[in-house]
């Protein structure tokens, strides 16, 4: 952040990034590795959902497969005998995480390709460019994928809720607390006479009113959790007619607690700090047909900007330069060593061939023997192999978004 007087430093959390914004005028307070790149969990279902709500109709009715109603983790809870309203789906989507109803949308939207295509063009359209999507609902390892294939960043997080929160629907979805969703009717109703029964669903945003740290002034927001991701969380909150939107990635607990905080500094904070950026607007107010960055107008550098992290970046820039001008050294030594080496065993040899017999020395000459040892041998005078880079094995998480609605 830029210091002012009477303002305190953004408060410290143990978080790999977050941003904290002024979502009326767009300018970003206070940020720490904002464009970095995260796994989002959950929250990625922001995106979904400002994707699809636009272009579905509330009150139209799908039937899911039996794939979209296996699906791993949290679950609301669906049948193929049955059809839901798109309207349904939404609030099990953004109310308590439901990866069962994204994929019936994905479906509903054409199939889980067209519905990433459409995902990701969105994300562009808004200049969200640091998020790839590669689920409609944020699983990540269960899919086989890793912050390489699907990723966003605290920024776009901001962005996308942001953007999403001007839609009227899109706003009843995350502030919902509890609605009924539908169900086969039991055998006590099927006596009543009732073709559908169903059961109550419940938030699990526990900053909303009457939630365990509901925060005045709530407007909305996102949870997410995976085992690989971590904590993850957005959310808008809006007081004295302003509102403040945060978000943070790779939390090491459940998210409300420091988004109390975050808003509390924002709204304390909004009018008196410099920006030390901005969030772009939808559309090319970001980029130009070359297809330079849109995020090149954020302003927002991607070392932490924190008073305590401040020098973090250089320090990494330092620290790996000076690893880099080791390895060189290093490398430099070793061959060197290896020509030495080469230079000592061709001797040697030829000193052997000297004293050896003319059928030997001939043989040895002409015939390629164990004097010439190439990459592998073990002999360490053979040519240096080049460098690889490994790629840990994927861990088998347990089903990870089971913790997503249960916890923040």
């Amino acid at each position: 952040m830029n210091a002012a007087p009477g303002v305190p430093a953004p408060p410290r959390i143990k978080a790999a990034s977050y941003v904290i914004a002024d979502a009326d005028t767009g300018e970003v307070l206070a940020a720490k590795d904002p464009h970095g790149h995260y796994l989002p969990a959950s929250t990625l279902k922001t995106l979904t959902a400002l994707t699809l709500v636009p272009k579905m109709d509330p009150n139209r009715l799908v039937r899911p497969s039996q794939r979209a109603c296996d699906v791993e983790g949290t679950k609301v809870g669906m049948t193929p005998k049955m059809r839901y309203k798109v309207s349904d789906l939404f609030h099990a989507l953004m109310m308590m995480s439901a990866n069962d109803a994204a994929v019936t949308l994905a479906e509903a939207d054409g199939g889980m390709k067209k519905t990433l295509a459409d995902m990701n063009a969105e994300a562009r359209r808004i200049n969200a460019r640091d998020t790839l999507a590669g689920s409609p609902n944020g699983l990540d390892k269960d899919l086989g994928l890793d912050v390489r294939t699907q990723h966003t960043s605290a920024y776009d997080l901001a962005l996308i809720l942001r953007e999403g929160m001007k839609n009227p629907d899109y706003r009843k979805y995350v502030q919902a607390i509890d609605t009924h969703f539908p169900a086969p009717p039991t055998k006590k109703q099927r006596k009543k006479g009732k073709k559908t029964g169903g059961y109550p669903i419940h938030t699990h945003n526990r900053m909303l009113p009457g939630q365990p740290y509901a925060y005045e002034g709530m407007q909305g927001g996102k949870n997410g959790y995976t085992n690989a991701a971590g904590q993850t969380f957005v959310a808008q909150a809006r007081r004295g007619g302003h509102s403040i939107v945060i978000s943070l990635m790779k939390a090491d607990r459940p998210p409300s607690p420091y988004a109390t905080k975050l808003l509390d500094w924002g709204f304390a904070a909004r009018g008196k700090v410099k920006p030390v950026g901005t969030l772009v607007a939808p559309g090319d107010a970001g980029g130009d047909a070359k297809g330079k960055d849109a995020h090149s107008n954020s302003l927002l550098p991607t070392n932490p900007l924190t008073p305590d992290d401040s020098k973090r970046g250089w320090a990494l820039l330092g620290g790996g330069a000076a690893a880099a001008v080791l390895a060189v050294g290093v490398l430099f030594l070793v061959l060197r060593r290896r020509r030495r080496d080469g230079r000592a065993a061709r001797a040697a040899r030829a000193a052997r061939a000297s004293a050896a017999t003319p059928a030997t020395a001939g043989a040895s000459a002409g015939g390629g023997t164990s004097g010439d040892l190439g990459p592998g041998s073990g002999s360490g005078t053979g040519p240096l192999p080049s460098p690889t880079r490994t790629t840990p094995a994927p861990t088998a998480d347990p089903p990870p978004e089971r913790a997503a609605g249960r916890r923040g």
